[in-house]
């Protein structure tokens, strides 16, 4: 039994080291390809890529891999911003970053990538900067452009780049590589009958197919010599009828088998939205539902076999190992909401994980702010700004935090880590706040774990807790804090539409708590991220449901990878009436308006209010007004996501 580390008694396959190549790793936990837009307009690491990186070094993982770095960026650069390995001045940033990986304690990889045609084309990854001509395995005309055949003299020296590439990472300092061969870029195209149409020795038969694939892993090989780690990342199926399947990805990984010393399997397709939502599983689908995959191919070679798909449950990852379906877990949105995954279950803290909510916020931000955050890592993207340890106040104060939602739980607790006298109040019985009925669907266990992980923190922390307990002006006034920290959040909108007051019309939160109050057929007003993951909730009761919005779709202000996932569940959840106007409720059900039919009833049993929250300004104005040093966080300040309760009671909780 192992005192100081109590994870390898509870999870031992997990923390059992394994060699690959020349390196012997302490744990089968790798930190999966990422590559957030933290890079210059050069091509090259920024110290923010950096630290983002070193964290998860920190945290415990045995490999630490940064994603997609291209080795010929005139053809191969997908995305806005990338890491360019033929950028001159490349090299002083790569290795700074492998530097700090090292001494934070584990190796660095980096993943060697081509977005063939897509390095021409705009895409799900980039719409500007991208390479002047479209370059695919052959002739084609897709929906973004037109795609030219790459010309055998553009293939070998593609190759010849991938060789120049690998000696770079090895030169600067990185102990292995990862060949990119999966997710729809240049090696995927090539191996796919319907992009691949050529008659050379690169088309034909699979074997022609993946011959430019071997090609390139031998040349990868004879820069970096024969110990030296090569991964390669393969689909175990692309789902898509336009590649291939697992027949066909076994057949590849065998053929590849002598010439890596391990695989990732992962599958689908980056550039067809509801793909990307299997290729990063949505939390629509089970926690790893793509490691199937991993297991049948690892039937078929010698090579150790990593799998992927939202993993971030360590006894999950030891079940895995243990049952022989692969070899490693790499990690991508679990170490984006906590990198400390690997240090928490060694030390036998699980509990204490941050749960990824598979919400895509990191993918959102990395396209529309060129930087990562996390909807449940207040930390996550600001790892420059957070290097020290959080500094004890100049006098601890005597904190109120009224409301105990995420932002005043956040709050509370960051506030009684640094020392303060803390009391959290909060009107109702139990702590969450809105994560209660916001973790009430059946895909939404992720929040209901958050709310858990926070409860556990507030108790940890030393917080004072009281419950039913409404704070009034009064209150705050006897109470006498030196520091008050408001976040009572917001209340739902109950707009003066005739029939509002009937009794057939139920509010989201209680109906997303109590949907048993429903009748069989149940009307949505409003198709915001509230209503359109209600009605799935509520068809998965059993229920009839219909949607009307005043906008041209329902959840438009969902970020676009999200929404991937998202749209395909409510079309088949509800019938929806957009771009229409709700005129009144009776007892009927909704009576509704819209060019395309005029005024027509929507027939429903209960009719749910989901159009949205309101902020109780003058209720904060009046508890603010009796202490000379308030905070207002959370929904009460600004009607937003669980990203901003969250970032809010953090650095709130740091100013006091």
């Amino acid at each position: 039994m192992s005192e100081k580390y109590p994870g390898k008694d509870l999870y031992p396959h997990l923390f059992s080291p394994i060699r690959i190549g020349n390196l012997r790793l302490k744990n089968r936990i790798i930190a999966a390809p990422t590559s957030p837009s933290m890079i210059t307009t050069e091509g090259h690491m920024t110290p923010e890529m950096t630290a983002y990186l070193e964290e998860k070094a920190k945290g415990g993982c045995a490999v630490v891999t940064y994603g997609e770095a291209i080795p010929h960026s005139a053809t191969g650069k997908s995305h806005n911003k990338q890491l360019q390995l033929d950028s001159f001045g490349v090299r002083q940033g790569l290795t700074e970053c492998t530097r700090r990986i090292h001494n934070a304690g584990a190796f660095a990889n980096i993943q060697l990538s081509h977005g063939g045609m897509y390095g021409g084309l705009s895409s799900v990854g980039g719409d500007i900067g991208t390479c002047e001509v479209a370059y695919g395995p052959s002739e084609i005309d897709m929906p973004a452009g037109h795609v030219n055949e790459m010309s055998r003299e553009l293939i070998f020296e593609i190759i010849e780049s991938y060789r120049k590439a690998a000696k770079l990472c090895k030169d600067v300092g990185y102990d292995m590589v990862q060949v990119h061969a999966a997710h729809g870029w240049l090696f995927s195209q090539f191996l796919s009958p319907y992009f691949n149409r050529r008659t050379d020795e690169f088309g034909g038969s699979l074997e022609n197919r993946a011959r430019f694939l071997l090609m390139v892993l031998d040349a990868v090989r004879s820069s970096v010599g024969p110990v030296f780690p090569i991964e390669l990342r393969l689909n175990g199926d692309d789902m898509t009828d336009i590649g291939i399947g697992l027949p066909e990805y076994i057949e590849v990984a065998k053929m590849v088998n002598d010439k890596v010393d391990m695989f990732n399997i992962s599958c689908g397709n980056h550039e067809d939205p509801a793909m990307f939502c299997r290729t990063h599983p949505s939390a629509f689908f089970p926690r790893g539902v793509n490691v199937y995959l991993a297991a049948e191919i690892k039937k078929h070679v010698t090579k150790p076999v990593a799998c992927v798909g939202s993993l971030n449950d360590p006894a999950q990852m030891e079940e895995i190992i243990a049952s022989g379906q692969a070899d490693m877990v790499e990690i991508g949105r679990g170490l984006v909401a906590d990198p400390y995954i690997a240090n928490k279950a060694l030390m036998g803290r699980a509990d204490d994980i941050n749960p990824c909510l598979r919400c895509y916020e990191c993918f959102g931000a990395t396209s529309a702010l060129e930087m990562i955050k996390c909807t449940v890592n207040p930390c996550q993207g600001q790892q420059m700004q957070l290097r020290e340890e959080l500094d004890a106040p100049a006098a601890a104060k005597k904190v109120l935090v009224v409301g105990g939602g995420p932002a005043g739980m956040e709050a509370a607790i960051t506030a009684a880590k640094r020392g303060h006298d803390v009391t959290l109040a909060e009107k109702s019985g139990t702590l969450g706040g809105n994560l209660h009925p916001a973790g009430a669907a059946w895909f939404k266990e992720d929040i209901r774990k958050l709310c858990t992980v926070l409860i556990n923190r507030v108790k940890e922390a030393g917080v004072k807790v009281c419950l039913n307990t409404e704070v009034t002006p009064d209150y705050v006034k006897e109470f006498a804090p030196d520091a008050l920290v408001v976040a009572i959040g917001s209340n739902e909108l109950r707009p003066p539409i005739k029939g509002m007051d009937g009794d057939n019309v139920v509010m989201a939160i209680e109906a997303e708590l109590h949907p048993e109050k429903l009748g069989k057929r149940v009307a949505i007003m409003g198709g915001g991220l509230v209503g359109a993951e209600a009605a799935i909730s509520f068809a998965h009761e059993g229920k009839e449901v219909s949607i009307i919005e005043m906008k041209d779709d329902v959840a438009m202000e969902v970020n676009s990878f999200y929404r991937g996932g998202l749209m395909p569940q409510v079309q088949k959840s509800a019938e929806l009436f957009v771009k229409t106007k709700v005129k009144e409720i009776t007892p009927q059900g909704v009576l509704a308006e819209n060019d395309e039919k005029g005024e027509f009833l929507i027939e429903a049993d209960s009719v749910v209010c989901a159009l949205g929250f309101r902020a109780p300004f003058a209720a904060v104005d009046a508890l603010c007004d009796m202490c000379e040093e308030s905070y207002v966080i959370g929904d009460c300040h600004n009607v937003g996501q669980i990203y901003h309760a969250m970032n809010e009671g953090f650095y709130t909780g740091r100013k006091i």
